[in-house]
């Protein structure tokens, strides 16, 4: 037997044919779980890299003898989480539960915030795991049709109780989300909320309750979870800190990969809405570690949407760390940084004011503006992959720059919310411009600006191969004037609309010729295949830029 089929037979039911009861109870992990923990070589590998056989795994009596040692190291993290909150709920406080002495405070921006991020739930049933002492039972049992909370001390729970115990349609359970004796029905919840919960499981813990959340939630309903990422927020003093502070991108790639089969066969998955910065952090720490992720139960189909293609395609990983390399460091747009630096000064930007980026990237242009001209950055971008990295860049930057993961076409601001719009080479993939350009000019003060460069093409019929070009990468490209008129259209007054095509073929020439004065460099890091693809694709630019056909605008408009 191999050891996928000895994984579904005893984490299916725990036991196997003429074996006795399964003492381990795999059904902790589950069968894929159990199978990725046996690698190529049969030796079996922990969620932490700790190796547990040294042999091959024949049948199913060995591979329990593997995993056993598995389900040793979970004892140990469920223990070690266990006597870690035990000790910080001795005092049933904010600051105890938040693990900070400013927690009151914080408490007051950052609640509102985090609920404003959550799908309407009105009359609808609401699991919170990790409920903690009730920061946001209360609140969420105001509007939903039930509140289950949730938390694996009992203490806590207790005190929740205690303080929300009056409203009728919350219910309270002393319960730890690992555990396989805890049974919820499928597709019986409406929103999963947790607020600080998967750091303090396991990786292999986190890859099980995402598929138990899955089976959970109804189709068209949303799993919220928060977490701090790459290092603590708290300033509270601890003896022993066994919180995994995480990359986000492990949250996005193990709630990417999870999925369900109904008794239909019909296959659901997890779509993402959201990932950002929680704001109260960034504005008052200077801290972009904590991160939440709204995600929804859809019906699987082969269309996976314009964000997948960007992320598997255009934006893949690979493909952001070549261009970082040929733009520079934080960035992936034309000329980098020292296009950055003239435009920028061309907006006037004082401190204290707020700007929103339309298609971030990795960050560079708002870190810059944060960093030297003290503005509140807000950077949106619908590629995951782009806002994971501008994530990283951030650690230890202390700056006021947030990051989301969003649609420009369906994100809503409040109305005069933003003194400055800018965008740099992300608008080409917009379709509609016209309605995208009354959304800037609402969310903008009166005198704010909009700041654009952007791919545009020559007047008239493109050629044959141009067309192909622009149909193949999605783009809706136009001339200069007619962008400039669009920015009009909307509203905007004293618009500058300026041909930059000569700016930019000396960009591109510089930034091709840095690539091959160091392609023994380039090659050792990425292959002869993104060298190519690289160089290809300037020499293509230069050729059609030359040619007349592909123009570069700047566009500057006041409201």
């Amino acid at each position: 037997m191999d050891a996928a089929a000895a994984a579904a037979a005893v984490a299916a039911n725990g036991k196997q044919e003429g074996l006795p009861r399964d003492p381990f109870r795999l059904d902790r992990i589950g069968p894929d779980l159990c199978s990725r923990l046996v690698g190529e070589n049969g030796r079996a590998h922990g969620a932490h890299g700790f190796s547990v056989c040294s042999s091959g795994v024949n049948d199913a009596w060995r591979f329990r003898s593997c995993v056993a040692g598995v389900l040793a190291k979970l004892e140990e993290e469920r223990e070690a989480q266990k006597r870690y909150w035990e000790e910080h709920s001795r005092d049933l406080t904010v600051e105890a539960m938040m693990l900070d002495s400013r927690a009151a405070d914080l408490d007051k921006e950052e609640r509102p915030e985090i609920l404003s991020l959550l799908p309407s739930y009105e009359g609808k049933s609401v699991l919170e795991l990790g409920a903690g002492i009730g920061r946001f039972t209360g609140e969420l049992a105001k509007t939903a049709g039930h509140v289950l909370a949730m938390d694996f001390i009992e203490s806590v729970i207790k005190k929740n109780e205690s303080i929300n115990g009056h409203y009728k349609n919350a219910s309270f359970m002393c319960a730890d989300v690992t555990s396989p004796d805890l049974v919820i029905e499928d597709n019986s919840i409406d929103l999963i909320f947790s607020n600080w919960l998967l750091m303090y499981l396991s990786d292999a813990e986190v890859e099980k309750l995402v598929e138990r959340m899955v089976k959970w939630l109804k189709v068209g309903g949303h799993i919220f979870f928060r977490e701090s990422c790459f290092h603590q927020s708290g300033d509270s003093k601890r003896k022993v800190n066994p919180t995994h502070y995480r990359e986000p991108r492990f949250y996005t790639k193990v709630f990417k990969e999870g999925h369900a089969i109904d008794q239909s066969g019909s296959s659901s998955e997890l779509s993402l809405l959201t990932c950002k910065c929680v704001g109260a952090y960034v504005k008052n720490k200077k801290n972009q570690n904590q991160i939440c992720w709204l995600w929804q139960k859809v019906k699987s189909t082969e269309d996976r949407g314009f964000q997948r293609f960007l992320d598997n395609v255009q934006y893949k990983t690979s493909g952001i760390l070549r261009y970082e390399r040929v733009f520079g460091q934080g960035f992936v747009s034309t000329g980098g940084i020292e296009t950055t630096k003239e435009f920028v000064d061309l907006l006037d930007l004082k401190p204290g004011q707020k700007v929103l980026d339309v298609g971030c990237g990795i960050g560079g242009g708002d870190f810059y503006m944060a960093e030297n001209y003290d503005v509140h950055v807000v950077g949106i971008d619908l590629s995951i992959n782009m806002v994971s990295f501008a994530l990283e860049h951030a650690i230890g930057r202390k700056c006021a720059v947030e990051f989301e993961v969003a649609d420009c076409t369906t994100k809503t601001y409040p109305d005069n919310t933003f003194d400055v719009i800018y965008s740099r080479d992300t608008i080409l993939h917009i379709q509609d411009k016209p309605a995208l350009f009354r959304s800037f000019f609402k969310w903008l003060k009166p005198g704010g600006k909009v700041l654009i460069s952007d791919y545009c093409r020559s007047p008239g019929k493109p050629s044959e191969e141009f067309a192909a070009y622009i149909k193949q990468r999605g783009y809706d490209l136009h001339n200069v004037e007619a962008y400039g008129q669009m920015l009009q259209n909307a509203g905007f007054h004293d618009v500058i609309a300026e041909d930059r095509t000569d700016q930019f073929l000396k960009v591109l020439q510089r930034e091709l010729a840095e690539v091959e004065k160091n392609k023994d460099e380039f090659l050792a890091d990425f292959g002869q295949e993104d060298y190519d693809d690289i160089v290809t694709g300037w020499n293509a630019k230069l050729q059609r830029s030359s040619a007349g056909e592909q123009r570069w605008g700047l566009f500057i408009g006041t409201k």
